[in-house]
């Protein structure tokens, strides 16, 4: 019995992350944690390097994809990912420093809001409107934003990558695969950071739900990373937002539980 409900839990839980992941950037830690967590009683710092650990291949495969598909923008990926790497350790610290307040629901919350502004203000700009920011302008923007990502994901744990794909859409100007293509590229290496340093911290995970969670994650990014790529604009949006909009309904739920 105890076996069929791992392999159920970490079975949605890998679906709803994926998809996530695929579709949105999302982190694969705000949707695997909580359940993990609620259905199985996981430790919460240990469910976290597991969802973490989870994200890295799925966001790895669904940057694959969207680089395939002309959708990845690796140089000012790069420059982003160095900043918000940088002052996440910083905005770590400083959290350090003050009183602790009750963060918890800022990425599920996030997300929830996040679904709502792709389903009623679609985000449909073009490549050509991309291309017509000088580089220069774009790496310093990718530097500014990086450190205010860095700094609030480090400060607040958690939110990385729905502030990347906020930030990517409505304030750099990128078009959505190219967004999500980019933040799910960055959130590659952000997560392998984070799970390395939860394992050597934490000790060895279960083993079976970390395989299973890793498994079912990976396939279902893939498969919205595919059909994603795939979709016009319009209906990536409306996708796109539905799927944020329940993944952030369904997780606040497990986190009343939790």
């Amino acid at each position: 019995m105890k076996i069929l409900l791992t392999l159920l839990v970490t079975f949605f839980a890998g679906m709803g992350a994926g998809l996530g992941t695929g579709f949105a950037g999302m982190s694969a830690a705000a949707v695997i944690s909580p359940m993990l967590i609620t259905f199985l009683g996981m430790e919460p710092y240990m469910a976290v390097g597991i969802a973490l650990s989870s994200d890295v291949l799925a966001s790895a495969v669904s940057a694959y994809t969207y680089k395939k598909n002309g959708n990845l923008d690796v140089k000012n990926g790069l420059i982003m990912m160095v900043s918000v790497l940088v002052f996440t350790v910083v905005g770590s610290w400083v959290s350090s420093l003050v009183p602790s307040t009750t963060m918890g629901t800022f990425s599920v919350f996030m997300t929830f809001l996040l679904g709502i502004k792709f389903i009623v203000r679609p985000v449909m700009t073009t490549k050509e409107a991309m291309q017509g920011v000088s580089a220069k302008k774009r790496a310093i923007q990718s530097v500014v934003c990086g450190i205010f990502i860095g700094f609030i994901c480090g400060f607040v744990g958690a939110g990385g990558g729905m502030m990347m794909l906020l930030i990517l859409t409505s304030v750099l100007g990128y078009e959505l695969k190219t967004a999500v293509g980019t933040s799910v590229f960055i959130m590659a290496f952000t997560a392998f950071t984070g799970a390395v340093s939860h394992f050597a911290i934490g000790g060895t995970p279960d083993w079976t739900v970390w395989i299973l969670c890793v498994i079912f994650t990976l396939l279902w990014a893939r498969i919205a990373a595919v059909f994603a790529n795939k979709a016009i604009p319009k209906t990536l949006n409306r996708v796109t937002g539905v799927i944020l909009v329940i993944l952030g309904s369904v997780v606040m739920a497990f986190s009343m539980f939790a």
